[in-house]
């Protein structure tokens, strides 16, 4: 677990140890570089010391008889097995560590390495032999991977601020990605905020040649549709629990103490039930928050009881950090971090909890992380599931629905809820499936955008890209498995494992998710959508494969979130923050979104007219993201964030 940059073409040599430099926190146990004979092919390597703690380990790696030289960032857990098979053959190991692994497989196999890899990775291969640069990210997107293709050649990197060390690389702003962060919080592979730069799709792979990509191909695709499983309810729930447990068994590889998350729901808790039975004479680390602040009013509940609950029925050490509302002067940080103006703070307790595993000298966590997006648990699940008793409605009659929601309240949460699950009822289609993931409509969003900026689009819409990727899995009929793909592909891929990396790493702490083993995630594609959502009851069976687990109490909890009090803060902590972001002088300067139509949509939010607290934080998001990344105050911080109200 580490992280990788690089380039193929003609740049000046320090270009290199700038890109390194910016992703340091990724690899605080040693660094390496390599350079091609010719100066035309450079990679770099940020190492986080995982297997094979020795420098046989170190990397870039290159084999001596051939030149072929990797820089990877990952854990392949089926590392062992590889390499028997390859001793078997006759290869010879000079280390132990999983990217010999991968480079001798490569010798082997060439490109078809890919397809026999189980782990998390975002890689690069050089071959002198031909002159070509392979360049891969995992199928379900665990690790990132940026790429852009400035005039000198070809640039890639674990963190877009390692590409940034090029001043080559255009900084216009892509006016689709501004639109697409406002309307889902986060933006779909693989658009980012600048159009120069781009995310390398899940299990897809390029060939750059030259400093320019020569072949692009997919050599993973999430498992959807996939055949049916063939078996009762018992006999799903038997097979669930056998294919986590074993997920659970891999992703315990490691030369150092494997830790892991515990909040006291069913998927952490479901996790640290299995890394138990692996970890034999040992005494599972884990790791929780509590939060010394109110969020009753976002609809979560208290965590912290149920983690202590699930840590005394295991028998396993429960760490817990205390946390206020003096979380939001890490704001900033944050975003630096992500690299992307993700419109949420649930990160902010996902880096104090790695934060808090670093000082225990944890540097691997188990996360529960997938849980949700291959068995089900959002509430837009359940919602959809009920869409049965008003689908039928003629179009008018559900545009009528759409608005009355619209129209509703916004002081409960429940009522929040009901809004959303409604709003666009009078969608047609994957449309309609795809606007569950917004949080702004179309008609609510594009007035925020500056006239000029809107003025590019031509009919273009945000649902667009979701839409598009539905394409892919023309033949899965179930609207709840065209849901789920869509999970995988893009909210959990682009949001939740993009800041769950992000923020571990942000520490020099790695994050496995067993959930997202392709076994596993094969067998919960085929199970039928009534073995996954019940009713209002969602990941039905992976509560009924942990019964014998875990306590009932902690397996049927009410469903909770990974939150923080926003509402409240931006009425608060966060309030002068919000006013400076988003002054009419600062909107002005900046030119991508309208001064008065943000004026009037806080004025609506203050008066319970709307909920905007999001979109507003999407908005404060964007504009910070732009004085870090575009404005160059990297070395300046926003002082006033940790102002008013943090005592």
């Amino acid at each position: 677990m580490c992280g990788i940059a690089g380039f193929s073409g003609r740049f000046e040599r320090g270009l290199l140890a700038r890109m390194s430099s910016a992703i340091s926190h990724r690899g605080p146990d040693g660094d390496g570089s390599y350079y091609s004979a010719d100066g035309a092919v450079g990679l770099a390597h940020r190492r986080l010391a995982i297997i094979d703690l020795s420098p046989t380990g170190a990397q870039p790696m290159t084999d001596s008889a051939t030149g072929v030289t990797i820089t990877y960032n990952g854990e392949i857990y089926n590392y062992r097995e590889l390499r028997a098979q390859l001793e078997a053959a006759g290869a010879r190991f000079f280390g132990h560590s999983d990217t010999e692994v991968i480079l001798r497989l490569y010798l082997d196999r060439g490109r078809n390495v890919l397809p026999l890899l189980n782990g998390i990775f975002a890689l690069a291969i050089w071959d002198p032999r031909d002159r070509s640069l392979l360049l891969a990210r995992d199928g379900a997107g665990v690790k990132p991977l940026y790429y852009a293709e400035p005039p000198s050649g070809f640039l890639f990197a674990s963190e877009l601020k390692a590409l940034l060390a090029c001043a080559e690389v255009d900084r216009a702003i892509d006016p689709r990605a501004v639109w697409l962060y406002l309307t889902y919080l986060w933006s779909p592979t693989p658009n980012t905020m600048l159009r120069a730069v781009r995310k390398l799709e899940p299990g897809c792979a390029l060939l750059v040649r030259d400093g320019r990509i020569a072949e692009r191909w997919r050599f993973y695709e999430l498992p959807y549709p996939t055949p049916r499983f063939d078996g009762d309810a018992q006999t799903a729930a038997s097979a669930v629990r056998t294919a986590l447990d074993e997920a659970v068994r891999r992703q315990m590889v490691a030369d150092v103490p494997v830790g892991a998350f515990l909040s006291g729901g069913l998927d952490s808790s479901a996790v640290v039930a299995c890394a138990r039975r692996h970890a034999p004479g040992q005494r599972i680390q884990c790791f929780t928050i509590e939060t010394a602040h109110s969020t009753a009013e976002e609809g979560f509940v208290d965590d912290l009881p149920y983690a202590q609950r699930v840590a005394a029925h295991l028998d396993v050490d429960l760490h817990t950090i205390r946390v206020g509302p003096e979380i939001v002067s890490h704001f900033e940080r944050m975003v630096r971090h992500l690299d992307e103006p993700q419109a949420d703070l649930a990160p902010l307790n996902a880096l104090m909890i790695c934060e808090l595993a670093r000082s225990h000298g944890i540097k691997v966590l188990l996360s529960g992380a997938g849980g949700d997006d291959i068995f089900t648990g959002y509430r837009r699940h359940f919602a959809l599931m009920q869409e049965r008793w008003w689908n039928w409605l003629p179009a008018p009659a559900r545009a009528a629905l759409g608005a009355t929601a619209r129209a509703l309240p916004t002081g409960a949460p429940f009522v929040r809820r009901v809004r959303r699950a409604f709003g666009d009822a009078g969608l047609n289609g994957d449309e309609r499936l795809a606007s569950y993931f917004t949080w702004l409509p179309q008609a609510d969003s594009a007035p925020l955008l500056a006239p000029a900026l809107r003025a590019q689009f031509d009919g273009w819409s945000p649902l667009a890209p979701l839409v598009d990727s539905l394409r892919a899995i023309d033949g899965e009929r179930d609207p709840l498995n065209r849901m789920l793909f869509l999970e995988a592909k893009h909210f959990l891929c682009d949001h939740n494992l993009n800041y769950t990396d992000k923020m571990g790493m942000a520490v020099g702490v790695e994050v496995r998710v067993p959930f997202l083993d392709p076994d596993l995630m094969r067998l919960a594609a085929s199970l039928p959508a009534e073995f996954k959502q019940r009713g209002a009851e969602g990941k039905w069976i992976l509560k009924r494969a942990m019964e014998p687990e875990l306590p009932r109490d902690v397996i049927y909890r009410p469903k909770t979130g990974f939150g923080v009090p926003l509402r409240r803060w931006l009425r608060h902590e966060l309030r002068d923050t919000v006013e400076d972001l988003l002054s009419e002088r600062s909107l002005a300067a900046r030119e991508l979104f309208d001064p008065a139509a943000v004026a009037r949509m806080r004025q609506m939010d203050a008066a319970g007219r709307i909920d905007a607290a999001y979109p507003l934080l999407a908005l404060c998001s964007i504009e910070l993201w732009c004085r870090i990344f575009l404005d160059r105050r990297e070395g300046r911080s926003l002082s006033h964030i940790s102002g008013r109200g943090l005592g």
